[in-house]
């Protein structure tokens, strides 16, 4: 398993740098193009170029299946339940005006922070359960039968 010295070394700054950028995509979102949906796709694009080097097992071990399954339900909770904050503060589900009634700007800039870390968490588990599925199956047909 030694071969493809090359590609192993480079991928790990590589997937450390991919993670950061999928960061900067998340939290400046909102000032530039991008956001949830782009920085959820560029994250779990990070752990499937780690599994397609390292292997299925090595992936697992550092985002377990487990993790991934909360990653939705948790990714889903939040955009959800920033709707029904804005509710319990007595505004429109998702009316984001209501976070900050004195400067409704700053308001809608919280709620879309909200949101959008909802998304991406969701995509990321989305992609990554994905990864998972198609790369833990067992093949039809054996190596020695092409």
């Amino acid at each position: 398993m030694h071969h493809h010295l090359i590609l192993r070394v480079i991928t790990k700054p590589l997937v450390g740098t991919i993670i950061l950028f999928a960061f900067y995509v998340q939290f400046h979102g909102d000032f530039s193009p991008g956001g949830g949906f782009q920085a959820g796709v560029i994250m779990a694009v990070a752990f499937i170029l780690y599994g397609l080097v390292f292997g299925l097992n090595h992936v697992q071990r550092v985002l377990p299946p487990w993790v991934v399954h909360k990653m939705l339900a948790l990714g889903v909770l939040i955009y959800a339940g920033t709707g029904v904050w804005t509710m319990m503060l007595g505004g429109e589900f998702l009316n984001y005006n209501i976070f900050n009634p004195l400067h409704p700007s700053h308001g809608q800039h919280s709620g879309i922070l909200y949101v959008e870390l909802g998304v991406g968490i969701t995509v990321t588990g989305v992609m990554v359960a994905i990864y998972y599925a198609f790369a833990g199956r067992r093949p039809f047909i054996g190596d020695d039968d092409w």
